[in-house]
């Protein structure tokens, strides 16, 4: 079967590895391939550099890359119990809500992280 999606994902993140673990275990029809960019032997076929897929959220919908909430709506879609919320992010302004509420979520992520990490 082909996957018709790669996501890259902080797995150094404690929060990040708990909503992976999760969105993997929704995907049990693989069509999400999953690459821990913290593993330093990690596949390196994104387009961008190791920093930015850790600082921010990143994924491939077939030849094109998304980042921030595109990228986890790309990701909903190919999940089929969350594929309408993913279809509800196509439109332009649910996506700016989303993203708004991505970059408030990132200033918080480092707080997140430590508690987590305890």
């Amino acid at each position: 079967m082909t996957l018709m999606l790669t996501v890259w994902f902080d797995g150094a993140c404690p929060l990040c590895r708990r909503e992976i673990a999760f969105m993997q275990r929704l995907d049990r029809r693989g069509r999400i391939r999953f690459i821990d960019v913290s593993d330093p032997d990690a596949p390196a076929d994104c387009p961008v550099d190791r920093a930015a897929l850790l600082a921010r959220f990143h994924a491939r919908e077939g030849d094109r890359l998304l980042s921030g909430a595109a990228a986890f709506a790309a990701m909903w879609r190919a999940i089929p119990w969350l594929r309408p919320l993913g279809e509800l992010a196509r439109v332009p302004v649910v996506l700016a809500l989303l993203e708004r509420a991505y970059v408030r979520f990132l200033r918080v992520r480092p707080a997140l992280q430590r508690r987590l990490a305890r």
